[in-house]
Formats: structure tokens, sequence, C-alpha cells
């Protein structure tokens, strides 16, 4: 997997600046006051940089744009890189700074002359997430991103600060790869090793197979991967950093691997893009990794359902009854709706076998959700106000797009079946609500519960704020951020 861009913290030495490779970046406020590195790389380049900073480019700016300075005469380094952003800046902005100071970065190093600035581990955040590409399977040779260089007035309390946020750049970069992977390579298989290899970290993690499935009554769950020749598996990773005995919170993800629709079969143009409906198992498995990683004091079970829906003579069929985990019988009307499926199983599980004091499910669950919000935005479905609330904070906090959506019984409503407890759709109107009644279903008395439809936010076509186009990792920051505000014991 990739790695974030590695990050070094160290003392400024200014009479190296002069011939520091690659490129350097400053940080100059709207004001234009330049710092001591930056005053040095002005006297070097005869006034380049001043004038760079009196001129209209700079003082129309907004806060976090970066403008260069090419091959600027008396350095050694190919580009001056002059990121606009004062030393009271909001996360956001200093993140923002960060990710465009990447977009400059190819196989050369960056230095950053970040001084004394309040920000600087989070400017080298924005970096680290952006900082990314996915060229597994691209043939011509690639060379790495360079190194970063931070350059502080106090490097090792600045290094301690980055370090918790550099282990979430990591948990999003696996999140990323996993969405990223074309289906005949991250199969429900690869997906479980590339988990159980986590255990390095101090994750436990257990796998659990078909026959273990099916004894567990997980009828629903199993239905979905009929018609594949790819093993349905479930793995639970646990993450035991906070007091013993204390009820852990459980994170479950949709692990569609490939997504025909089954017998209800997709359209064809833009089925290849079915590939990221997985996205929720790998936000789960991004969040775990970045967990063990920081040594969070909380803990955490993940939870994940990796199957594959492809239409075979073996596959479920639009009207066929299922049985759930929990008893309740289902009539599938559509097979593509196939996520909750998935859900109510391993939802189920948690909450009988992990005992959780909360549960958030994430899966990439119904095209409704983009009507709706577009790609700015995640729905969120929650029974708690509290925990809702705070996961909306932790959201706005990290600059993750999420908008609360209604619940309600005439939207369960739409769910009545002839001849089961409850069909799988509701029908074309209020498509991501119906899909969020199913899953409240599944949901015991008492379980304060979310549940996230990032079907617009795992993986878009154009570049975010701190991913290029494609798998965004959207989650893994938000979540990390309500393990450490809210379950995090000293």
């Amino acid at each position: 997997m990739r790695t974030p861009v590695s990050v070094e913290f160290k003392e400024l030495e200014i009479d190296s600046i002069a011939t520091m490779a690659g490129r350097i970046a400053v940080v100059v406020d709207p004001e234009g006051k330049l710092d001591t590195g930056a005053r040095r790389v002005n006297r070097l380049c005869k006034g380049a940089l001043a004038r760079l900073v009196a001129s209209k480019l700079f003082t129309t700016a907004k806060s976090g744009d970066v403008l260069s300075l090419a091959y600027p005469a008396g350095l050694a380094a190919e580009a001056i890189d002059v990121l606009r952003l004062s030393r009271r800046c909001s996360l956001e902005d200093a993140r923002r700074g960060g990710a465009n100071l990447a977009k400059n970065m190819d196989t050369g190093d960056v230095t950053l002359l970040a001084g004394n600035h309040t920000k600087a581990e989070n400017i080298a955040y924005g970096v680290a997430l952006r900082a990314y590409g996915f060229e597994d399977h691209k043939t011509a040779d690639t060379e790495s991103t360079g190194n970063l260089i931070v350059t502080a007035s106090k490097p090792d309390e600045v290094a301690a600060r980055a370090r918790p946020l550099l282990a979430v750049a990591e948990g999003v970069f696996f999140t990323r790869d996993l969405v990223n992977e074309p289906a005949n390579i991250l199969t429900t298989s690869e997906f479980a090793n590339r988990l159980v290899a986590m255990e390095y970290l101090g994750l436990d993690v257990e796998v659990m197979d078909e026959p273990a499935l099916e004894a567990l009554g997980m009828g629903s769950f199993l239905s979905v991967g009929q018609g594949s020749d790819t093993p349905t598996k479930m793995v639970v990773m646990r993450w035991n950093g906070g007091k013993k005995g204390d009820a852990p919170l459980a994170l479950v993800g949709k692990g569609v691997m490939f997504d025909t629709g089954g017998i209800s079969l997709k359209p064809a143009a833009g089925m290849e893009d079915m590939t990221m409906d997985m996205g929720g198992a790998g936000v789960v498995a991004g969040v775990m990794r970045a967990l063990a990683l920081r040594g969070a004091k909380a803990n955490v079970v993940g939870l994940v359902g990796l199957v594959e829906n492809m239409p075979s003579g073996n596959a479920t069929r639009p009207g066929d009854v299922v049985k759930s985990m929990k008893g309740d019988t289902i009539e599938v009307i559509n097979t593509d709706a196939e996520g909750r499926l998935v859900l109510c199983d391993v939802m189920w599980y948690a909450q009988e076998h992990v005992k959780p004091a909360a549960m958030i499910d994430l899966a990439t669950l119904t095209g409704a959700i983009i009507i709706g919000l577009g790609h700015e935005n995640a729905g969120v479905f929650s029974n708690d106000d509290t925990l809702c609330n705070n996961f909306l904070k932790a959201a706005t906090i990290e600059s993750e797009g999420a908008w609360r959506m209604p619940l309600g019984q005439a939207y369960d409503d739409l769910l009545k079946s002839r001849i089961a407890d409850m069909k799988n759709i509701g029908g074309r109107a209020a498509g991501s609500i119906t899909a969020a009644q199913f899953l409240q279903r599944f949901v015991q008395d008492g379980m304060p519960w979310i549940h996230l439809d990032i079907a617009g936010v795992a993986s878009v076509t154009g570049e975010t704020k701190y991913a290029p186009k494609g798998a965004t990792g959207w989650g893994v920051m938000a979540l990390d951020r309500l393990v450490a505000d809210q379950f995090e014991k000293e």
C-alpha cells in the first residue's frame, strides 16, 4: 500500500537555504510580512519574493492559496512556493494550503520554512493527504513523490503534534487503495488477507467463512453472494486501546467487492465504477488502521461484510424470501438493493456478540443520496441526537461533508410486504431514507446508531480538497475525530 510522504521535522539552518534542492515553500501572512526564513529567501533571489508578495496576484489570493516562482536566481531550488496563510488561520485553510503545496510535488523534496507558524503540523498533514496517486497497475516505471522537510522553531513539538495526524493520513491512504483496486485483484479473500495483515499493529482480526456465517443464521447476507464463485466472508477487527470492560464503539461496513446488481442487472454504462461498492468496508478498515497506528485510548470494533453480487443460475431472484440473523424474513424485490441485506446481518451480529456502546454503519448504499446531496455530502441518518450531533461536529472540523436526513414511520411503512416481514426496497420515492429505515429495523432498542450513506463521496470523478480524482477516503478523518473526542479516555 501507499504510505504518506515521508515528513522530517528539524530546525532551520539559515545558511543552508541557498543550496536546498527541490522546492522551497515559505508561509507569508496576508499583510505580506516575511519571517526570518522568507527574508533570507528574498535576499538570495534579489527581492523577487517581495515583489510577488506586493503584487495583485498575492493580495487577491485566498487563504491557503499557493503562488510559485520558478527557477529563482540565487537559489539552487527549482521553485519558491509562496503559501498565503495567517498565523491564526483555520485548520481547514492550513490543510488546504498543504494540499496545494502537494500539487506541485513531483519526485523532488519540498522544504517548508514553517518558522513559528502555529499550524505547521496541519500544513504538513495537508501535504500528506494530497500527495497520493494510485498507479499499481501501470506498467511504466513511476518514481515516488519526494520527501517533505519541515523546518520549525520548535521541531520536536511540531513533530509530536503531527504524529497522530500522519497516522490518520495512513489510514486514509489504506482506504483509498482498497476503494481504487479493481475487483479481480481485491477479492473477498484478498480484502480479508489485507485486514489480517494489520495484526502486527496490535489489532485482533477474525475471519468468518460461509459455514460459520450459515451457522449464525446470516441468510440475508449469504443470499447476496449466492450467484458468485467468490466466497462470502465477514471480518471482525478489534482495537482494545481503552479500559478493560468498557463497551466499544462498533463500526460496520458494507463490502460488496463488485456489484452487477445481480439478476436485477445494472445498465452496462458505468458498471465498471462498481468496484467502489466496498467503500464502507474500506473506510472501516482505514479507521481501524489509523486508531492502531496512533494508539487510540478507546475500544473500537470494526466489522465488514465482504461479498460479490453476481448473476448466475444460483443467484437470488427477485421475489425470493430470505431470513435474517435476527429472524425476520425479507422479500427481495430488487437484487440490486443488496447492501442493506449485507449490513442488517452484520449489524445484528455486532449487537449480539460485540455488545457495543454505539454503532455506526457505512455503505455506498443508494444512488438516491447522490440525487439529494450530490458529491459534497454523505447522508447521515440516526436515532440518537447526541451521537449524531457529535459526529456532525467531527465531520465539520475535518471538512468532510455530511448532512442529516430524516427518518419516520411513514417511510418505514413503505417496506411492508404481502408475503414476508418486509421488502428490501420501498419504491423510487425517498430511496435513501427507506434504505435507512430498513436498517433501523435491525437496530435494537436503546442502541445509539448512525447510518452513513457514502455513495456520493467515496469515489468521485474530479479532485477534492485533499485527494486527486478517484477514491477519497471520506470518513476516516471524521470517525477518527469522533473517537478521539467522544470515546477516548485517559
